[in-house]
């Protein structure tokens, strides 16, 4: 049986395998690979730890450190617990390589359980291990992956999504949070808890990945150059009404053709892209400035704190407050 599904196997480490290609992100691999080398149970370490390539041997990282591999090739009799995709520009390559699919399908054939650090979720979906599945990976890529895998339900904001055996996480550091997550799981709460902290990390991270992200910023240029004038005619009237009567009139169109075409060329509503231009000029004056809240809530257009409360709190989990607290440049 393979370690972690049978009882002869819970006193004893189990065996984790981390999966990188050239230039794999080195934090991808390092903050979950301390997670598992660090954790134990009354002084008895909880996981035995092995870092593949395809090829093995020295492979470059996104730093100027290398990594010593085994090689994937090796020891095709050896079960695993868990087997975790590393991410970084090394994973897009790698999901173009039939080889390196190949290999990775026959490991996580024999493992128990399957996860994938930010743009290691390419890999695995290359290798239609996440088909039909939840999943989650740097919020810059997540509309490549979705438009990619059509199948896949990718959601923008969870640090980590666990759907049945597979895992994936958001970008870079959140492979820490999944990490910990599964020492949450197999070992318990407590052991998971004690670790976050001799980490001096969150065993639960507040808020989710869109609170770091620009998506905001990101939609609005992948639309078309149709609605620029507008768009910048809105961000110069985030206090005036917004409706959708004000902004057709903006546009020299008819508000029920104008609410139709803009839809379709930006993917929005009109009343959420006011409500996103709203919140992007929000998160900037929380960041870049002293002003009082409930200033940053009539200077951004949401009238009052407890909208933009509301606001903040539905798209990026988080509260004003917490938002320039974690965030503020000065």
């Amino acid at each position: 049986m393979k370690c972690g599904m049978s009882e002869e196997c819970d006193n004893i480490p189990k065996r984790v395998l981390f999966v990188a290609f050239p230039k794999s992100k080195m934090l991808d691999l390092v903050g979950p690979l301390q997670v598992f080398t660090d954790a134990s149970v009354n002084g008895k370490p909880c996981y035995v730890v092995t870092v593949s390539s395809p090829d093995g041997g020295v492979i470059r990282t996104d730093t100027v450190l290398p990594v010593s591999t085994v090689s994937l090739r090796n020891g095709p009799d050896t079960l695993y617990d868990t087997v975790i995709i590393v991410g970084g520009a090394g994973a897009f390559t790698a999901a173009k390589d039939p080889d390196a699919i190949a290999l990775v399908k026959e490991v996580v054939h024999r493992s128990r359980r399957v996860g994938a650090v930010c743009t290691g979720a390419f890999v695995l979906a290359a290798a239609g291990i996440l088909e039909n599945r939840r999943v989650v990976t740097h919020w810059s890529e997540c509309s490549e992956l979705a438009s990619t895998y059509p199948s896949l339900q990718v959601e923008v904001d969870p640090i980590y999504v666990r759907d049945g055996h597979i895992w994936t996480s958001a970008g870079v550091t959140a492979g820490i949070d999944m990490a910990l997550a599964m020492v949450s799981e197999d070992y318990g709460k407590t052991v998971a808890l004690d670790l976050a902290r001799s980490l001096v990390s969150y065993l639960t991270r507040p808020g989710g990945q869109s609170q770091f992200s620009h998506l905001a910023h990101s939609r609005f240029r992948e639309a078309s150059d149709r609605f620029n004038a507008l768009h910048a005619w809105m961000q110069e009237n985030l206090q005036s009404d917004l409706r959708i009567e004000a902004l057709a009139a903006a546009a020299n169109m008819s508000p029920r053709n104008f609410s139709r075409v803009y839809a379709l060329e930006t993917g929005l509503s009109p009343a959420k892209a006011v409500e996103e231009l709203r919140l992007q000029e929000a998160r900037k004056l929380l960041e870049t400035s002293r002003m009082p809240i409930k200033a940053v809530a009539v200077k951004s257009g949401f009238g009052d704190e407890e909208r933009l409360r509301r606001v903040m709190l539905r798209h990026l989990r988080i509260s004003p407050s917490d938002y320039r607290d974690r965030f503020k440049t000065i």
